[in-house]
């Protein structure tokens, strides 16, 4: 296995559910294999993506999730940290007037500085593994790639949300959830010239349960994960290698982060022989070699 062999990463966006690229990068690691010479991410990809290119190990991460993340201490609006039956009623009336007169439910200001604490701060200059990430620009309708700035900045803006966050203004850009565009941004590290390319996708489209559906977020997640359900599976041909790692758990399962930590690890081992051929550059050679062989066949008969 070479050390200098060069690939990139690409996580996917998926809400709680991508708590697992966390638990698949300590997996990789402990496996032994080479880090990623690029991290491109988006939602939630992004932000785990993001922190560990700033030079935060899988470890550190896994660590924070388990013993001091609640995903409430970090939301500012209050009918985030409701519970129970009245508390269910009280958030609906509260959601409801919120966006009536506001983008958002949350300014999202609590978590844009936990994403500055945690990335030290970092411009994407200054990072240990170049990193990309995307956002969608309300206003002109195009994905927005981040490739300078704050870090945390544009974290903040790929994990928008709509309807939970306020989309982030920058640059006269409306900036929402990179996943709405691309949920698999493969595209991004195909535009910067790798070959090599490790999605992992937490996200993978499947049929819903009643129980998955039962409040306004979840139906607005669901309608897009529909509209958008073509073009991730077009995604997924472009990378060399789309490990998908599955679980019913909808996006908002925070609860379960201890599960899906241990849902990514156990991902590297499920997978272990296609990830040892993915960093086999000799093996590699060898199959794209034997495709253009057969090719030429095709072209002969």
């Amino acid at each position: 296995m070479k050390k200098k062999f060069k690939w990139a990463l690409v996580l996917s966006g998926g809400g709680a559910r991508g708590i697992a690229h966390i638990g698949f990068l300590k997996g990789l690691e402990a496996a032994g294999f080479p880090g990623p010479s690029l991290v491109a991410g988006t939602s939630m990809g992004a932000i785990v993506g993001g922190l560990y290119a700033c030079g935060m190990s899988p470890a550190e991460m896994a660590r924070f999730m388990l013993e001091e993340f609640q995903i409430g201490d970090y939301m500012e609006s209050f009918v985030f940290k409701l519970d129970g039956p009245v508390g269910h009623i009280i958030q609906t009336g509260q959601v409801l007037a919120s966006l009536a007169t506001k983008p958002g439910v949350d300014k999202g200001q609590k978590v844009l500085k936990l994403l500055e604490r945690l990335s030290k701060k970092k411009r994407f200059e200054d990072t240990e593994i170049p990193f990309r990430c995307n956002a969608v620009d309300l206003l002109s309708g195009k994905e927005v790639i981040f490739s300078s700035g704050s870090v945390a900045r544009a974290m903040r803006a790929s994990m928008s949300f709509p309807l939970f966050f306020e989309p982030l203004i920058q640059d006269n850009m409306y900036l929402v959830d990179g996943g709405i565009m691309d949920n698999l941004p493969v595209g991004i590290a195909r535009r910067e010239g790798f070959r090599h390319i490790l999605a992992i996708n937490v996200n993978r489209f499947g049929t819903g349960m009643p129980r998955e559906l039962r409040s306004g977020p979840q139906i607005i997640y669901r309608s897009i994960e529909c509209a958008l359900r073509s073009m991730h599976e077009e995604q997924e041909k472009k990378a060399e290698l789309t490990i998908n790692i599955s679980d019913n758990a909808t996006p908002f399962s925070f609860h379960r982060k201890k599960e899906f930590l241990n849902l990514g690890e156990k991902a590297v081992k499920t997978n272990y022989k296609m990830l040892e051929d993915f960093f086999n550059p000799t093996m590699q050679e060898k199959q794209e070699k034997q495709v253009k062989r057969e090719k030429r066949k095709e072209k002969n008969v």
